[in-house]
């Protein structure tokens, strides 16, 4: 039986038949006291447990309860107070989990569940149990991880999937859309700082940053990566050689395992912590890397690359059904002898020139070139000799024109060159030299020099009263002048101006 004093209910002799009682009942049973001003609480009963579990002396918990809450985890230890002080003011049962300080060392978590009886003084007395629940914890956590797993799973197999039908569905031209896409995508799910794609040289002693993506606040590098050579990076070279040789994934957990060097001076500065490299393949070769790093120290998950040699795959897909549609089509606008373009492409240009001449005003000049006399060359040495001129003659052409001329074979011995933005004038100079060229160049076909020369006709688009609606009034213009300089002697130009001679 208890008996009241200033100090709070005593116990008697008669808790010893509750003691050895609650030592076979698992966890601590307790009785709590609180004085009514908060000031001062202790254990009327606890059982001794508690030294095997927390460590404590059951004698000194009798006398003053402090040491019971300093084992509660600093976390923690303003939640249990609150809790207590709300169950004494409403009366209502107290529950209570925290992480206490075990008899190891480490922390533990409890659950402490009571029920308060308010004294005739105004203190309260709880009456309760203390139990270890750190098994429900674990296996809490474990359920919690296998769920977040498995979401984590699902979100990443969704997003592949419909990455997969973009590659699918993507137009031509729209490549480089996709993979800036991709990028932005994989770098916001996996939380990197950023997500690349580099090309690889044939000789992979040259690497160039063609797409990248950045987190928010993370600068830039793609500027400073282009073209850079790779020779002087003796351990990036390493690396490299595994991803092309050994389909190796490059990680890079730290920094400092990077031995000391350009590469680890390079990363420094560019403020990275770690990075991811997986190699990509178009066609079977390795033609460069996709990766991601991360500007400050972070955990990876374990099947990281695995993951990313997914997302590389991908890739590998798009860029090798972009590569082959890119050479078909160019294919289909390219004459095969000569590689120059055909008429395929080069009528949709002059239609975009006629555009561009009726909204803007841009001047642009037609000029149709005919190899003389070439049936006699295919008469006297042959088809084959015939195709040597027409090949050499293209090259002639590309030497004498600028990029930004459209230079195609327009058939049989037949070219055509479209000049933008140049005066009529210096159109003439540009033919008559591509006229001297091939008059001075040595056409040896089969140990035979083939006197080769070449006609011209000149037409600018502000010869024409209007603009037509396509460019057929312009090559027409330019065939009848072409027709008036073999009429005129072969090897000359004939433009608005009339006969030049070179």
């Amino acid at each position: 039986m208890t008996t009241q004093t200033g100090q709070g209910p005593r116990y008697t002799d008669s808790d010893y038949f509750f003691r050895k009682l609650a030592s076979g009942i698992p966890g601590v049973l307790f009785t709590y006291w609180l004085s009514a001003d908060s000031e001062s609480h202790r254990y009327l009963f606890v059982g001794d447990q508690v030294n095997s579990i927390l460590g404590l002396d059951p004698d000194v918990l009798r006398k003053n309860a402090d040491p019971m809450f300093s084992a509660v985890h600093p976390e923690d230890i303003d939640g249990v107070g609150a809790s207590i002080e709300e169950s004494a003011m409403v009366s209502k049962p107290w529950r209570y989990q925290a992480r206490m300080r075990v008899s190891a060392g480490h922390y533990e978590w409890f659950e402490a569940h009571a029920t308060p009886e308010r004294q005739a003084d105004g203190s309260t007395v709880w009456y309760g149990q203390l139990h270890n629940i750190q098994h429900y914890k674990d296996l809490e956590r474990t359920l919690r991880e296998g769920e977040a797993e498995s979401a984590f799973q699902a979100d990443f197999q969704k997003l592949i999937a419909r990455l997969s039908t973009e590659f699918i569905n993507l137009g031509f031209g729209t490549i480089d859309q996709c993979i800036s896409e991709l990028l932005k995508t994989i770098g916001g799910f996996f939380e990197v700082d950023r997500a690349y794609l580099y090309d690889l040289s044939p000789d992979y002693r040259t690497m160039d940053n063609t797409h990248e993506w950045c987190a928010a606040d993370v600068p830039s590098l793609i500027d400073s990566q282009r073209n850079v050579l790779t020779v002087d990076f003796e351990w990036w070279q390493d690396k490299i050689d595994e991803m092309v040789g050994g389909n190796r994934v490059v990680f890079v957990e730290e920094l400092e395992q990077i031995p000391g060097g350009p590469e680890r001076t390079m990363l420094e500065k560019q403020g990275i912590c770690s990075m991811f490299c997986v190699p990509v393949r178009v066609r079977g070769l390795v033609t460069g890397f996709f990766g991601v790093d991360s500007i400050r120290k972070r955990a990876w998950r374990e099947d990281q690359a695995d993951l990313l040699i997914i997302v590389s795959g991908l890739l590998s897909g798009a860029l090798e059904r972009s590569r082959l549609e890119g050479e078909l089509l160019n294919q289909s606008v390219r004459d095969p002898l000569t590689t120059l373009h055909n008429r395929r492409y080069l009528m949709p240009r002059l239609n975009e020139m006629l555009s561009r001449s009726s909204r803007y005003g841009e001047h642009f000049t037609l000029a149709m070139f005919d190899l003389d006399r070439f049936k006699h060359i295919n008469d006297s040495i042959g088809h084959l000799g015939g195709d040597f001129c027409l090949r050499e003659f293209a090259n002639i052409l590309l030497e004498q024109t600028r990029d930004a001329d459209v230079v195609a074979r327009f058939g049989g011995e037949e070219f055509v060159v479209a000049f933008s933005d140049v005066s009529q004038a210096g159109v003439r100079r540009t033919v008559s030299r591509i006229i001297r060229a091939v008059r001075d160049h040595d056409f040896i076909f089969e140990e035979r020099i083939l006197p080769l020369t070449v006609s011209a006709g000149v037409a600018s688009i502000g010869e024409l009263s209007g603009i037509p609606a396509s460019p057929d009034p312009l090559i027409s213009l330019a065939d009848n002048r072409l027709y008036r300089a073999k009429q005129a002697g072969r090897d000359c130009l004939v433009d608005a101006s009339g006969v030049s001679r070179i």
